[in-house]
């Protein structure tokens, strides 16, 4: 937690609004977002060649393209986040023993951080797998979705505990 963050800065005057950024700086910033999911042993049956081939196709492959979309339509999503123009996102997903773990990194040159955007498509992701899965599997669990960390902006850098 920020110590120096007093109040809520989405909150003015009792109502929730956007933050000014006008006066902020450009600064490069990223941000690393996880999406932990627990498949069961029926879908991770179907693994092969570091890809889940469920009833609707790719499951893997389609989930990439899934949290891609999401971070760009952040800011329709999500009422106060600002619209971004950003410069990369990178998705991986790797085979855990028992699901998947999946890392959404986003980057831009701006006045807001993408924290937001890094775990919106982590959370895509992972709602796109459950539901490619589901017809094996109703019983997939999203464990946890998580900000890993983040660079850049006026309150530093982040990095999550182990």
């Amino acid at each position: 937690m920020n110590p120096n963050l007093t109040t809520l800065t989405h909150v003015r005057d009792g109502k929730p609004t956007m933050v000014d950024v006008a006066d902020k700086p450009e600064t490069r910033r990223s941000a690393i977002a996880e999406a932990v999911v627990e498949l069961g042993a029926e879908v991770m049956a179907r693994f092969s060649n570091n890809e889940i081939q469920g009833p609707k196709g790719p499951v893997l492959q389609t989930a990439i393209i899934a949290a891609t979309m999401a971070v760009k339509q952040t800011s329709t999503l999500i009422p106060f986040c600002h619209p971004l123009l950003l410069e990369n996102c990178e998705v991986r997903i790797e085979a855990t023993a028992t699901g998947v773990r999946i890392h959404c990194e986003v980057c831009c040159t701006g006045k807001t951080g993408v924290e937001m955007e890094a775990m919106t498509g982590a959370s895509a992701a992972a709602l796109t797998i459950y539901d490619m899965t589901k017809a094996i599997n109703k019983g997939v669990v999203i464990q946890s979705v998580r900000l890993l960390s983040k660079t850049g902006g006026k309150s530093g850098d982040y990095q999550c505990s182990p």
